[in-house]
Parts: C-alpha cells; structure tokens; sequence
C-alpha cells in the first residue's frame, strides 16, 4: 500500500510539471513596430511582418521542461494561416574532440626561441592540421596517437525554469534556459527579424574544459508524414530533388549534398527552408567538396526531423592525372585531405553560438528557393560599378595539368568554377605542391613557360588569370609574391655557385635567379611587385610576421602585408578571424611606417563545379574600372592593392565607398553600404602607434537588402590610423583596409 501511494504520488506530480508552464520575463523587450510578442497559457508567440507583406508566426512553449514549437506558420497579406509544422522538439547534437598544436607550429615555435607551454596553449587555438576525430592519427598534430576516449557525442536535454524575451532593434529574442548538449551547458534562443521571413533557432553554450574542438548538429523533431508533404532541394548538379519520406526510418541523420546548403519542407501550400549561417557555419579545409550540410532523418512510420549538420570527416577532391604517376600522386595529396579537418574551436568559458535558419514562406518551394539565394545573391559575388572581384591563393597545378596532358588548351575544372562565382581577377600559387618550385632553372624555366601559357589562354574580357607564386624562401615562414606581368625566375637555396641574379636566357628572355633575401628585395622592387605574408600566425607562418616585423622589407611599402582566411572558426566571435587576421592587421599597422593591409585570400586546391566553394571564401573587391588584358600590365591591379584601394567580404556586406573627412578633433569616418541580411553592428577601430581603440556601433534597427550610409566622428588628434568593418546578423561581413592618417 505504501508503494502504491509513493507510485500515485510521483505519478501525480509528474503530470504536474508536464501542466505546467514557465512565464516569461518581459523587462528587456519593448514592442517593436513590425514584430510582437505576446504570451497567453504559457504560449509565446511572435508574429512578424517580412518580406512582400508576408505575415509570419511562431508559437512556443515549455513542457516537462523541454522548450516546444507549437507552431511555424505563414500567410499572404489577409490570407489564411498555413502551417509548416506543429509540436515541433528543438534538438541539437555535438561531437567533440581535443585541439592539438600542429607540429609545423611547434617546430616554428621552437626555431624561434619562443615555445612555452603558456604560447603552445595560446596557438593551439590557430592551428589549420588538425583531425580531432581521427584515432589514431591524422593531420599535422601531435603528440598522437589519439585515443578513442577523447571522442564524445552529446545530445541536447533540457531542465528549462525560466524564459526571457528581448527586443534588440528591430530583432526580437525568446531565450529559454537549462540546456545541457554533451559537455556544454546554456540557453537556447529563437529570433526574429522584422521584414524578414527568417527565423533562427541557436544553442548559446559554454564549456569550462580545457582544448575543445567540436561540430554541431541543429534542427527541429517532429514533422508529421502527411499526403502532400515533401522534402525538396537541389542536387550538386543544380536538379531538384525530393523526399516523400516513404522509405524505411533511418537511425542516423541522412546528409544532403544540398547545393546551396538549403533544404525545403514543401507543405502544400506554403514551404520552410532549412539552412546554415552562410559562412560562420563553416570552418578552412583544404578544398570545398560538398560534404553534405542539411539533413533529415525519418524517425518514425509518423514523423521525421530537419536541421544542419557538419559530417564527421573530410573528403579530398577527385583526383585528376592522365599519366600514372600525376595519378598517384594527386590520389595520395586527396586522401590525405581527408585526415585534415580541424572543427571548431571551444576555449573554455566562451558562448558558442551554434545556429540553425528557417525561412517561413506561404509560397511554393521553387520560390522559396528563390528567396533563400537572395540573400548570398545567389552564392555569387555582385558587380558594384567601379570595382572588380578579386582573389587568389589557390593550389591549381595548372601548368602541371597542362603539361600532364601535353595540351595548354586543356581547361582545367577550377577555371569555371571561379568564373560562376562572379570573380574578375585570379591570382594562383602554382609551384607549391606541384611541378619543382626550388629548381635553379633546367625544369622550373619550362614549367613557368607553361605556367604562363595556360594562364594567358584561362584568361578572358574582364577576367584576369595572373601566375602569382608562394616562394616561401628566404624570409622566414610562407609568403606570397605578386608581379606586374610573367617574369621568369628561380628561388633555389642554396643558389648554384655559377648563377647569377640575373641573365638574359636565349630561350626564356631576362631570368632572375634569387639566392637571397637581398635578392627578393632587389628583384621585387626592379620588378615593381608586392609580396605580403600568407596565413599569419598559423600553418607554416607560425611566428610570423612578428619575427621578421623589424626588417627592411617588411617595413618597405613593397610588403603590403598578410592575407585573411577564416581561420580559425570560433562561434563565440562575432567577427570572422576576428584574433588572428584582424590583431595581425593592427600590429602590423603599429609596426610598420604606413598601415599594413589584409588581402582576402582561399589558399586551396583543385575545384569542381559540385564544390561548395562560395560558404567557404572571402574575396576582395578593388577600386577598378576595367580588368587589364592578360598581355597589357597588371599594374593597376598591384598598385590598386599596395594603396589599399581594396575591401574583403564574404559577399553579403559590400562597400560602395570610404574615407576620412574633416580633421582632428572634427574628423568623420564616412561610408556608404548595402547588404543582404539584416546588419548586427559596426566597428571603427584606430590606433596612435601603440594602443589600439575601437568603437561598436549597434545595428540592429536594419531591416533587410538595405543600403546604409556612415559618418561617424572621432578625433583623429595624435592617431596613426583608422580601419573600419560591417558584420550582418549571420556573422557575415566586410572590412575596409586601414587608412593612414595625418
């Protein structure tokens, strides 16, 4: 009898704490013109206005602690609700790894008199090869072997007590407490944006243990097999596909190869599209195959999931080689991508941010697509009048395909690659795994002739193949050079005792022959090029540019600085690169005379047409008219990025124009803006040689596909120079370099 009461009792109050629900705190929010929130029988709602007048809805609650969806739903202006899904779980999945410091880093760190174990738990945070998921080995990291223990998969749990609702702007937050995910612990957040139909879903977590590297899953639970109801979404060759969940359940998440990362519920009448962050989502790999990044999982005869995803392992790109050996060779340099896959970084205490978009839409799924790309203008980078595309760092081979194939009219797959994306000008790095970069001339003079060849033949109108190179001799770390026009040179070290630093070759015309850094320097500057650092402060620039910051040729205007790869991806910054290449930036501009710039760059390999390659870049758009024809002089374009006439973007923020106006105490930094998403905030950052300063600008009143103009004062009284950048609600953003000051 005593058990049955103990029974009745706990029975009792169970379905208690199933009734009950948690009220929400109302003190941050303020009624935003556009979106609302109210609460009614624990249920939250949020009722927005987005694009085309479309009228927007989402319902949530808490039961038994668990935070619910009761309801995504969507209308035309004065139309009838429809629903896109109801009862809906929120659910997220994370593995976690241990980072390692990379052993090129260590051996940098060694070399330069400055490994600690304080600066080895520093850089850890920065290294590129590194396979936390690997076991035994894999990457560049070490000490291995790795152990299968240091391995944890988590999902999330919830012991949900209190509720928040914030307005910010024009953003309005419903953020729910006592989230458990693996070793993670937080909040999980949904917001809304007026005048937009996004809605994003994100677990805001911390861990306090020590070299945390993870990946995560998000989505929602739920979704009802109904007649009518199916999954849509492009393949990696642009056909649509579909799911009518017929099939048998699935135990584990299915990947979708999604072009364009976007997943689509097809209601019937309206459709919900699923999607990561656009760039924040993803961290540096050596290529871009399309992995897989949304997925569904049919959990039952009844009902299936959706949501984003990072698989747990790389894939290198297909091999190319018409001869035995380029096969090998590049299968081997493929394969070994696989083991190159280096997550997310975790510090401990930091809030990861790890997010999920949907797109309500009371349209049909082709539209909703449609309204998707808007955002990321289609993964293509927009023309701006005035300004042309440009990027480079990219490991081709294309001579060596070329003379693999014996055809220097053989296009190479990673041509049109680049031209889809909207680039005008392509800088390469041939001579880094391929063909024989440190040679003194009897097989580099060839290759370079083919090298030049084939770049000559891959250029067009408006677009501007260059043969740039990675020397990476001499100096110290990797650095990158860029000329004018194809110029023939070696970089043996040590150079052979009969060569001189120049000859006239009656094959090849004039040929430098470097043997030194005082080569470099001479033979940069008789050649009028630039040469700046690659991957600062991490891969094999550990150390650097701080090592050699006090040399002549680092503080010549020749040196125009280092390159900005999002590396490494940490979600608890909202700036990409935001340590690395933006702290490197201002040193640097501390360090040197004049500024110092950051060029935006890729630094991968062979591209495919099925390649996800837009997510994965940033690109610089310079102050051009026209691109140069591949036999006139590129110097329009190495003078336009030595004088900084340049910004770096993902794509979603694009600079028109900047500048400086006024002076001292009455100056202005003045710009002028457009975008996609709705914007987060603005920095100006300045220095006076020594401090750096900086000043955040809130930019949550914007509403989406906008144009913003900027004139911010300062006093520009004793500083040296002043930079400023743009960040989007999704952590996209553009930079503009720094601008000297008088």
């Amino acid at each position: 009898m005593q058990g049955y009461k103990l029974t009745f009792i706990f029975a009792l109050l169970t379905g208690m704490a199933g009734a009950q629900s948690v009220t929400c705190d109302l003190g941050s929010y303020k009624p935003v013109n556009g979106v609302t929130a109210t609460q009614s029988g624990g249920v939250v709602s949020l009722i927005w206005e987005g694009e085309s007048n479309d009228q927007l809805r989402a319902q949530l609650m808490v039961r038994a602690g668990q935070p619910l969806v009761r309801e995504v739903a969507a209308r035309n202006p004065g139309g009838e609700w429809i629903v896109l899904g109801k009862d809906l779980t929120p659910e997220f999945h994370v593995t976690t790894g241990k980072r390692r410091l990379s052993r090129t880093q260590l051996m940098l760190l060694k070399r330069l008199g400055i490994d600690t174990p304080e600066q080895e738990d520093e850089r850890k945070w920065n290294t590129f090869w590194d396979a936390p998921l690997v076991v035994p080995g894999g990457g560049d990291s070490q000490p291995l072997p790795r152990s299968a223990d240091e391995i944890r998969r988590g999902s999330s749990s919830f012991a949900t007590s209190t509720c928040n609702i914030a307005s910010n702007g024009d953003q309005v937050s419903v953020t729910y407490n006592g989230l458990t995910l693996g070793i993670f612990a937080g909040d999980l957040r949904f917001t809304a944006y007026k005048g937009s139909n996004l809605l994003r879903q994100e677990a805001i977590a911390k861990t306090e243990e020590p070299s945390v590297a993870y990946i995560y899953k998000a989505g929602l639970k739920g979704f009802q097999i109904q007649n009518g109801a199916k999954l849509v979404w492009r393949d990696t060759a642009r056909a649509w596909q579909e799911e009518e969940f017929g099939g048998e359940p699935n135990e584990n998440p299915v990947n979708l190869r999604a072009r364009n990362r976007v997943e689509i519920l097809d209601a019937g009448t309206g459709s919900l599209a699923i999607f990561p962050p656009p760039h924040k989502f993803f961290f540096a790999r050596e290529n871009e195959i399309n992995l897989g990044y949304v997925y569904y999982r049919k959990d039952d005869n009844h009902s299936f999931s959706l949501g984003v995803m990072q698989p747990e392992r790389g894939e290198g790109y297909v091999p190319w080689g018409v001869s035995d050996h380029e096969w090998a060779k590049t299968t081997r340099i493929s394969r070994s991508e696989w083991d190159n896959f280096a997550l997310y970084n975790a510090p401990p205490g930091t809030e990861q941010h790890m997010a999920v978009y949907y797109y309500l839409s009371p349209k049909g799924d082709r539209a909703t697509d449609e309204a998707v790309l808007a955002y990321t203008h289609d993964d293509v980078y927009k023309p701006i009048p005035g300004f042309k595309v440009l990027t480079g760092h990219f490991h081709l081979d294309l001579n060596e395909q070329l003379r693999d194939r014996n055809d220097m009219d053989y296009r190479i797959s990673s041509i049109g690659v680049f031209r889809g994306l909207g680039i005008n000008i392509l800088y390469l790095g041939d001579f880094h795994d391929d063909s024989d970069p440190r040679d003194p001339g009897p097989k580099r003079l060839p290759e370079q002739k083919a090298y030049f060849e084939g770049s000559a033949r891959s250029s067009d109108r408006d677009f501007l193949v260059i043969p740039a190179e990675e020397v990476n001799t001499f100096l110290g770390g990797h650095w990158y050079m860029m000329l004018p026009k194809p110029v023939y040179f070696s970089h043996a070290d040590p150079r052979p005792a009969d060569q001189t630093y120049e000859e006239d070759d009656p094959t090849y015309g004039h040929v430098y022959h470097l043997g030194s850094v005082a080569d470099v320097v001479k033979f940069v500057n008789d050649e009028q090029g630039i040469m700046w650092t690659a991957h600062p402060r991490t891969k094999s620039s550990e150390g650097y540019p701080e090592a050699y910051k006090d040399q002549d040729f680092f503080l010549s205007d020749r040196f125009i600085g280092a390159s900005w790869e999002s590396l490494p991806v940490d979600l608890s910054q909202p700036e990409l690169c935001q340590v690395r290449c933006f702290g490197t930036m201002d040193d640097m501009s501390n360090w040197a005379p004049k500024p110092k710039f950051m060029i935006a760059e890729g630094d991968t390999y062979t591209k495919w047409p099925s390649d996800e390659t837009y997510p994965q870049l940033a690109v610089n758009y310079i102050k051009m008219a026209s691109v140069p024809e591949y036999n006139q002089s590129w110097a329009p374009v190495v003078e336009g990025i030595r004088g900084g006439n340049f910004f770096g973007t993902t794509g979603e923020v694009l600079f028109h124009s900047w500048g400086v106006e006024g002076s001292g105490a009455h100056s202005f930094y003045t710009a002028n803006i457009e975008y996609t998403f709705p914007l987060q905030f603005a920095e100006l950052v300045w220095s006076d040689g020594t401090n750096v300063e900086r000043k955040k600008i809130s930019l949550t009143d914007t509403l989406p596909f906008g144009a913003k103009s900027f004139k911010i004062p300062f006093d520009a009284t004793g500083k040296k120079w002043i930079r400023f950048s743009v960040w989007d609600s999704a952590g996209d953003g553009a930079y503009v370099q720094p601008t000297q000051l008088k």
